[in-house]
């Protein structure tokens, strides 16, 4: 019988906890969690990371929607993760669902479920979480099935399942997910995710049903609700367009209205239903949701009782990206590029200081070093923490904005071991393909002054796959990581050390690349052959991603809707944890495709033409298709883009979000001021 209770949950644990790996990962009662009164609020939401709790602990953006909804008098918000594969398999044997570390309540009483999806490996575990905590993996099937809630004294009722929602960049293309999701939230999340789950809450606590209440979810800007979207094909398995849905025989339809995509942009009508006198309208196309301002940080970060990813505090000193790389998704869909206030900064240092008792802080950025006060950050910083030994991390410096001041800086902290830079191609030519510039000479003398203030590794990320890249381009970052070494050698001896990483370009939605396909197996097996053969020798060390994941999740990001089933069965035949090399099952989504007549190479390594509808068009992050293919053409032309900073390439952003522009200063976007009216 399956334990419902928290106090049944609890007397289970205590049978399971000593015999699994960390079995703090599923304690709760770490400094800093906040646990509420369940019948203290009136609104309840689980916030769930689907990996291992020692990811989903370093992600920031579960701690600030986690710090936002606590923060409201009638709501709480609680933390799960997906068990390790021990875990799992003990807590299905003692038959205890999946629950929120904070109460130990299991997931189906919360109102909402909302998951963080930041990349596509975690999809199998999104089916796995949700088949643990005991809720039906399928949208559809939470309509029909009543959920039974459990009071302590055992007392059940009849109630409805809690809305299963997602958001992150892995929803960009929600399309290979819709099934298993009842929502999808496109954007930034901050200020909506109150509203979110006050209006899901109120509409079933008012009597209205599961389709109804998602009509009135609908409404809110960035609300992606699939159900309400049918996919047309064409004879050859393009997308030929969507059109209205409507399931609910006692919704009245205006008229099930096409919609489809020209060269440039998602055309179409606005689907209106009338239900209890309230008209609902669905959009053909849903427009991301952004904050114009960041919002603070969040100062009270748990503590965790074992070590996580990344055992650290984070400060997010800017949001969005001006440099326009052609690969980046997260430069494109994140924009327009916000600071935070250098006095923000630092008062949410000294706050996290004094209520954490972390060692290292992290400014993150998709640009760190572009961060206009940077250096005055580190400076102040290391004067006010240097005799306390608080280490400051800078991920994603780039290597031309990155100044021997400060270095200077940093080395004033308590670790000195290594620098990370990502020229991501190792030639000029390519480098202006992917709009990525810098002089090899830059990052030469860049290293050179790593190494001499006493840094002893230098970790370089280049990408293979990229459009037009030839065996000289890779023969290149061999070349480029020995001259790296011979300096490190020059400065520190045998001591320096150069980490390559090499990953394959994944060509991804809402960029400039997404008509791109990948590159073939055969090719990007044979550069990475000519580099394990290069890379080799005292110093040097070389890592790479296995073709065969890079193909599954290229399906993954370019897939549409007849991959949820793949999704499932990959995940039925054992898929799990695919974002981990030794867990990932290459044979499992092999035989889930061919089950579907379905070829991830055609999803992968087809190259899509500019006038094909994509899966993902009716999704908008404010950046126009437009603006994407003009990059793309300058890319295989082999020409860059300047910094959008200092000068404006009309990329949409500034045309959707007009409203929201006119309402902050004018050196609070990356983007030019609007007129006023």
């Amino acid at each position: 019988m399956m334990v419902h209770t928290p106090a049944e949950i609890t007397r289970s644990l205590d049978g399971v906890l000593p015999f699994v790996q960390k079995p703090a990962r599923y304690t709760g009662g770490e400094y800093n969690s906040i646990v509420k009164p369940w019948d203290s609020v009136a609104y309840r939401l689980a916030l769930v990371f689907p990996d291992v709790y020692d990811l989903g602990m370093s992600n920031l953006g579960l701690a600030i929607l986690y710090d936002i909804v606590n923060r409201q008098p009638d709501m709480l918000a609680e933390r799960a993760y997906t068990p390790w594969t021990d875990m799992s398999a003990a807590m299905r044997r003692a038959r205890i669902p999946l629950y929120g570390l904070e109460s130990r309540r299991p997931l189906r009483d919360f109102d909402v479920v909302g998951f963080s999806l930041p990349y596509e490996q975690l999809y199998t575990n999104v089916l796995a979480t949700l088949d643990l905590a005991g809720i039906p993996l399928r949208a559809a099937d939470r309509e029909s099935s009543p959920a039974l809630l459990h009071e302590e004294g055992g007392q059940g009722e009849v109630g409805s399942w809690p809305l299963i929602l997602a958001g992150g960049s892995g929803c960009l293309n929600p399309e290979p997910m819709h099934a298993f999701f009842d929502a999808f939230f496109i954007g930034e999340g901050e200020e909506a995710i109150t509203e979110i789950v006050r209006t899901w809450t109120d509409a079933c606590r008012g009597g209205l049903g599961r389709d109804e209440a998602l009509h009135r979810l609908a409404q809110i800007e960035g609300i992606y609700v699939p159900s309400f979207y049918e996919p047309t094909y064409f004879e050859d398995g393009r997308l030929a367009g969507f059109r209205s849905q409507d399931r609910d025989p006692s919704l009245a339809s205006r008229g099930a209205v096409p919609f489809g995509a020209d060269s440039l942009r998602v055309t179409g009508e606005r689907m209106a239903f009338q239900t209890r006198n309230t008209q609902y309208v669905v959009r053909p196309t849903v427009l991301k949701r952004i904050v114009p301002t960041l919002p603070p940080s969040p100062t009270r970060f748990i503590v965790p009782f074992v070590d996580t990813v990344h055992n650290r505090a984070a400060i997010e000193i800017q949001r969005g990206c001006t440099r326009g790389c052609r690969f980046c998704q997260a430069g494109m869909i994140y924009r327009p590029a916000r600071e935070r206030p250098l006095d923000e900064v630092l008062a949410a240092v000294d706050a996290i200081v004094h209520n954490t008792g972390f060692e290292e802080i992290s400014f993150l950025s998709l640009s760190s070093s572009d961060y206009s006060t940077v250096n005055d950050l580190v400076r102040e910083v290391a004067a006010r923490y240097g005799d306390q030994k608080l280490s400051i991390g800078l991920p994603s410096l780039r290597i031309e904005s990155f100044s021997v001041e400060l270095m200077e800086q940093l080395e004033k902290g308590r670790r000195r071991s290594g620098f990370t830079f990502a020229p991501e191609a190792a030639t000029d030519r390519l480098r202006d393909v992917i709009n990525k510039p810098i002089a090899d000479e830059s990052l030469l003398a860049t290293a050179a002054e790593v190494y001499r203030r006493g840094w002893t590794t230098i970790k370089l990320y280049f990408m293979i796959g990229h459009p037009t890249q030839t065996l000289e381009d890779v023969q290149a970052i061999a070349d480029l990581a020995h001259r790296v070494k011979r300096i490190g050698f020059r400065e520190l001896g045998r001591k320096a050390k150069v980490r390559v990483g090499v990953s394959t370009l994944t060509p991804k939605a809402h960029t400039p690349f997404q008509w791109l396909p990948v590159a073939d197996e055969a090719t990007l097996r044979g550069q990475i052959a000519l580099l394990e053969r290069q890379l080799r020798g005292p110093g040097i060390e070389f890592s790479y991603n296995d073709p065969a994941e890079t193909l599954i999740e290229a399906a993954l990001s370019r897939g549409d809707r007849r991959l949820a089933d793949v999704i499932e069965a990959a995940w039925r035949l054992g898929a799990q944890f695919d974002g981990w090399g030794d867990q990932f099952n290459a044979a499992a989504w092999q035989q889930a495709f061919s089950e579907a007549g379905l070829d991830p190479n055609w999803y992968a390594r087809r190259e899509r033409a500019v006038d094909e509808l994509l899966p993902w068009d009716h999704i908008s992050v404010g950046v126009s298709k437009k603006f994407l293919l003009r990059e793309y053409r300058k890319a295989l032309a082999g020409e860059t883009t300047d910094d959008c900073r200092k000068h404006c390439y009309a990329c949409g952003i500034l045309a959707e979000f007009r409203h929201e522009r006119r309402g902050v200063p004018a050196d609070a976007w990356g983007c030019p001021p609007v007129e006023p009216r």
